[in-house]
């Protein structure tokens, strides 16, 4: 089986070091296989979404020496997967539709998970208007379905999916096609992926992720969770932090080759380090 990994960026601003990081690590671990570095540009976040960036995502990629295999997917050419994803689920009685808004969630939480607030489930069982409405998966009901599942990271090893820490997640937004967590996995399968490399950030997402595979008989992949570039207070670099940008280093001559192998090696630029991943000596 051919392995195969992807680089997943949103074009909600410019990309960082913590991206480049990211990009290496994917791109390496397949071709020190023999496999294929997908890219894939998730450009269904509403407004935040912009074109104009996707140009400047390829050419930064080019400048690192990061050559990607096969053409670019576009998670906006997607939108009828996503559909046909969700009315399964629906068929399955697994989703509901919801009115509630951010602030009322928030209002109305009593717990927290990965992902903030959980939601209560104050419109699950109620009878609520499906125009205009997010779809939500009925955790338990989901979960009581698909049975004891696994997952397994590189470097962590086998792990227990429960998702239930998330609770009534929504899967279908009011203002974007699909949320990540189902975008994310239909893009994964479709794209036969075998190996999901992404920010320790993540992890616990993978547990949603392993029980939308089995609910909708998607294939399982590898992950492998890696660990983040972060500032000297410990964040993870951010694009609203204005970290700096990939492209004005390359705009400015930096040689994105000699970046790349850097980033390899663990020589970082001044005052960021890597935040202890899975698998990873403190």
């Amino acid at each position: 089986m051919t392995v195969r990994t992807r680089f997943a960026p949103s074009p909600n601003g410019l990309l960082h070091l913590g991206h480049a990081y990211a990009a290496v690590v994917a791109h390496d671990l397949a071709r020190a296989r023999g496999g294929e570095f997908l890219v894939r540009i998730e450009d269904i976040d509403g407004t935040r979404s912009r074109a104009e960036l996707i140009p400047e995502f390829l050419a930064d990629l080019e400048w690192l020496g990061l050559h990607r295999d096969g053409p670019v997917l576009h998670q906006s050419t997607r939108l009828a997967a996503y559909a046909e994803a969700g009315e399964r689920l629906k068929a399955m009685g697994l989703l509901y539709p919801c009115q509630c808004t951010r602030s009322e969630v928030l209002a109305a939480a009593r717990q927290s998970g990965p992902d903030g607030p959980l939601y209560p489930g104050t419109c699950r069982g109620r009878a609520v208007d499906p125009e205009g409405a997010a779809w939500r998966l009925d955790m338990a009901k989901a979960v009581a379905l698909a049975g004891p599942l696994t997952w397994t990271d590189e470097l962590a090893g086998v792990q227990q999916a429960d998702p239930q820490v998330f609770g009534d997640i929504v899967l279908l937004r009011k203002e974007a096609p699909a949320s990540y967590h189902l975008a994310a996995t239909v893009d994964d399968a479709a794209q036969g992926i075998t190996l999901v490399t992404r920010g320790m950030d993540l992890f616990q997402s993978t547990r949603v992720h392993r029980l939308l595979q089995a609910l909708l008989d998607l294939p399982v992949p590898i992950w492998h969770h890696h660990a983040l570039l972060v500032e000297p207070d410990g964040r993870k670099l951010a694009k609203r932090r204005g970290s700096p940008a990939l492209r004005d280093l390359r705009l400015a001559g930096a040689d994105g080759t000699a970046l790349a192998e850097d980033l390899r090696q663990g020589r970082l630029p001044a005052g960021l380090s890597l935040g202890h991943g899975v698998g990873q000596q403190a």
